[in-house]
């Protein structure tokens, strides 16, 4: 990786985590309309990193990645990523201009300063619509 590289990747990552911590009082709310949540379209492989306005960790398998106001690409990760759900916030690193189905997740927690947690492998993105509460 070159330098450029490397840090466009840190620096997404940094955004990616802090995003996450900027929803996370409004993620832990009680309001499950997310689960009602239905699929638009056909699942994509890759989203583009520029693209992402903010996220919402839903739990350990589920993370919306806001696009716009009107546009939400789901990421349901393959298997369940411990303590996601309750941290509510991740890094991620890639080489690519894009966050794709093959890139990994590692959930950041907050023991008197940030420390890496499990690392999860990402899924397909697929845009849903959320109901209205």
């Amino acid at each position: 990786m070159n330098r450029k590289t490397t840090l466009s990747a840190l620096l997404g990552a940094v955004v990616i985590g802090t995003m996450g911590l900027a929803h996370m009082a409004e993620a832990r709310s009680k309001d499950t309309s997310w689960q009602n949540a239905k699929p638009i379209g056909a699942p994509v492989d890759c989203i583009d990193i520029r693209s992402i306005q903010h996220t919402r960790v839903r739990s350990d398998k589920v993370i919306d990645f806001y696009i716009s106001q009107k546009k939400i690409m789901r990421n349901e990760l393959p298997y369940s990523c411990s303590s996601l759900g309750f941290e509510e916030r991740f890094l991620y690193k890639t080489s690519l201009s894009r966050l794709c189905s093959i890139d990994t997740i590692t959930v950041l927690h907050d023991a008197g300063g940030l420390s890496f947690g499990a690392s999860c492998g990402l899924g397909k993105f697929q845009q849903v619509e959320i109901p209205k509460k």
